[in-house]
């Protein structure tokens, strides 16, 4: 029998809760990135816009006075960190492309401290509480694997979870993992069965991309209550980062309510596997779906 050679990546997420306090924040977050890296993990994952509050939940203009530019003062701590402990890092950022103009930017640190590459996020939510059309324009990078030392990252940002075209353009672009730094939680007013159905879609739509595409994905949230600047009664983020295999098997799952750092191996061989016994992308019929560029079909 020949032997088969297992590619394994051990890889990290920091769920945890954000106040004010930026610099407060961010110090916990590198603490935590060390501590996942001492556990072996060779890439690390961090929750969406990590160095503070959510501050979508209202609009308000002196919110952008947050934001950096990138190269700027959140990579180069990362780079440094990065370089440190030998490690990729995968970082949320409120970029400031220029006055007037912001995104929501994944950034990737490789191993050696130097920027692999962005993601702008493409969807942008405008909903009670999430109110990020008037801080973000719409990313314009399109859906584009980053190439990295420990793999090519198909990045996608939050709202961007419920679209099954992002993931299946990351995915046909090369993407070896589907990772979404993410932050969702639900308002204190809702029904305890209405919580219970929102994170349960959250978690189904993700592990169905992972199904549909073959691809192991990582989803990091937040968690804990964040108050609204309006007086208003606030987010409670739940939490509940996943890590899950190409068959939407969990491979590690985080509290509801807890900040957790935790580390897992994937298996990035299982993939191939996987699209041998259901082979999707062999079966599309692009022939078909024309329709799919329009709005709606009338």
């Amino acid at each position: 029998m020949q032997n088969s050679v297992v590619k394994t990546l051990q890889v990290g997420f920091v769920q945890q809760s954000c106040t004010a306090d930026t610099a407060a924040n961010f110090a916990k977050t590198i603490a935590q990135i060390s501590i996942a890296a001492g556990q072996g993990a060779k890439l690390v994952v961090l929750q969406e816009l990590h160095r503070g509050l959510y501050f979508c939940q209202q609009e308000i203009a002196a919110h952008f006075d947050l934001a950096e530019t990138i190269p700027g003062p959140s990579t180069q701590a990362l780079g440094t960190l990065a370089q440190e402990l030998d490690i990729v890092i995968v970082a949320s950022v409120f970029e400031k492309r220029a006055v007037g103009l912001h995104h929501n930017t994944a950034v990737v640190i490789e191993r050696d401290g130097s920027i692999a590459g962005k993601y702008r996020k493409m969807h942008i939510p405008d909903d009670p509480g999430y109110y990020e059309k008037f801080y973000f324009t719409p990313g314009d990078l399109g859906f584009q694997p980053i190439q990295t030392s420990v793999g090519k990252l198909g990045i996608l940002v939050c709202w961007d979870q419920w679209f099954p075209e992002a993931a299946r353009l990351m995915a046909m672009a090369g993407a070896e993992l589907l990772i979404y730094p993410t932050a969702i939680g639900w308002s204190p007013n809702e029904a305890a069965d209405e919580k219970v159905r929102q994170r349960d879609a959250w978690i189904t739509v993700q592990r169905a991309h992972a199904i549909a595409n073959g691809l192991p994905v990582i989803s990091v949230n937040r968690v804990g209550h964040e108050p609204d600047p309006a007086g208003g009664a606030g987010l409670n983020f739940w939490g509940s980062s996943f890590v899950a295999g190409p068959q939407g098997e969990f491979l590690l799952c985080a509290s509801v309510d807890q900040g957790e750092t935790a580390v897992v191996a994937i298996d990035l061989l299982r993939s191939e596997q996987v699209r041998r016994m259901w082979p999707y992308l062999r079966d599309r019929r692009i022939d078909h779906y024309s329709d799919l560029v329009k709005i709606y079909r009338d």
